[in-house]
């Protein structure tokens, strides 16, 4: 028998301040507890790399992204779906995107 675990909890408001003023470029959604980033990079090679080495590490810790891809630009969207919203799992996912897009993305 497969043991479950409870669902992280959401953040808190100091916690929700503190971590996402650290996070550059993503901001809240309106309407929904789930923060947002574009990532812009020189090619559609570039983009799907990076979506290749993120979704490795997303499939490791069972936490995905919800993103769109056209061509060089990835649009991401983040939230813990059985918590209901932002955790710190999220914070930490777009942590690890930030520093795998580090020098692949375009300013």
């Amino acid at each position: 028998m497969q043991e479950t675990k409870p669902p992280m909890p959401r953040l808190t408001e100091s916690e929700r301040q503190e971590l996402l003023s650290a996070l550059d470029g993503w901001t809240l959604v309106e309407g929904r507890d789930a923060i947002h980033r574009r990532y812009v990079f020189d090619d559609f090679n570039a983009a799907f790399g990076w979506m290749t080495r993120v979704a490795l590490i997303a499939e490791q810790k069972n936490h995905h992204p919800e993103w769109f891809n056209v061509y060089n630009r990835v649009d991401v969207t983040l939230s813990t779906h059985d918590a209901g919203g932002l955790t710190r799992r999220d914070i930490e996912l777009a942590q690890r995107m930030d520093q795998l897009a580090a020098g692949l993305a375009k300013a």
